[in-house]
C-alpha cells in the first residue's frame, strides 16, 4: 500500500483496508442520511424534500434530478456526480466507495446496481479484508435497462442503451446499444432511430416535428 489516509486511498485504485474507525464513522453518517431519504413519504411535499436532501448526499446534482426510493448506496451518494435530468427508478444500488458519474439525461430503469469496489482474487488478501476501487463513467443520454449490473471502472458513452439484465464488464462505445452477460454490443444507433420506436412503430409526425428535426 502507498502512503496516505484511506480517504486518499479510496480514490487512487491502490488497495486499502476499508475497517478504518474514521471511514466506519464517516460512512455511518451517509448511511443514516439514505436511510432518512427513503423513509420520506410519496407526496409532492415529499418530492420537494428528496430532492433537496439529494443535493446534501450527493458530491453533485444537477437540474431536475430525481431517485425513486428506496435507494442503496454505501455511502449515500457522496461519490456520485449527477448532472441535469438524471432519473433513476425503484431499487437503485450505488456502490460509490469511489467516484460514479452520471451524465444529463440518463435514465435508470429499476433494480440497477452500479459498483466501483473491488477485491482481490487473492484469498489470502480477502482474508485480511483487502478492497479497491474503480470509478465508473456514464455519458449523457444513456439509458440503462432494469436489472442491469455496471461493474467498477466500466464506461459507457453518451447516448447508449444498455439492455436490461446486462452485465457490464468492459467499456461500450457511444451511439449503441448493448446487451448481454456479458454485455456486447449488437448494433448502432442511427438516424432511422427517430424515426422508428418498438421495432416496428413508427414515431408519429408531430413528435418528430417538434423534437427530432
Amino acid at each position: 500500500m502507498k502512503n496516505g489516509s484511506v480517504f486518499d486511498q479510496l480514490h487512487t485504485k491502490q488497495l486499502y483496508l476499508p475497517d478504518s474507525k474514521d471511514l466506519m464513522i464517516k460512512q455511518w453518517r451517509c448511511i443514516k442520511r439514505m436511510q432518512k431519504f427513503n423513509r420520506i413519504k410519496s407526496s409532492l411535499f415529499g418530492i420537494l424534500r428528496r430532492t433537496l436532501m439529494m443535493k446534501r448526499m450527493f458530491a453533485s446534482v444537477g437540474k431536475n434530478c430525481y431517485i425513486e426510493p428506496p435507494f442503496y448506496s454505501n455511502f449515500g451518494g457522496k461519490n456520485v456526480h449527477l448532472g441535469d435530468n438524471v432519473y433513476a427508478n425503484f431499487g437503485l444500488t450505488l456502490v460509490d466507495d469511489t467516484y460514479i458519474y452520471i451524465g444529463a439525461n440518463t435514465m435508470i430503469a429499476p433494480n440497477v446496481v452500479i459498483a466501483t469496489a473491488s477485491h482481490p482474487i487473492s484469498p489470502t488478501l480477502r482474508k485480511a479484508n483487502f478492497q479497491y476501487n474503480l470509478p465508473v463513467h456514464i455519458g449523457e443520454r444513456v439509458w440503462i435497462g432494469a436489472g442491469a449490473v455496471i461493474l467498477p471502472g466500466v464506461k459507457i458513452g453518451e447516448n447508449s442503451v444498455i439492455g436490461a439484465g446486462s452485465i457490464v464488464t468492459k467499456d461500450i462505445p457511444p451511439n449503441v446499444v448493448a446487451v448481454g452477460n456479458p454485455c456486447k454490443v449488437v448494433r448502432e444507433i442511427t438516424s432511422e432511430d427517430d424515426k422508428i420506436y418498438n421495432r416496428n412503430c413508427e414515431i408519429p409526425k408531430e413528435i418528430i416535428d417538434k423534437y427530432i428535426k
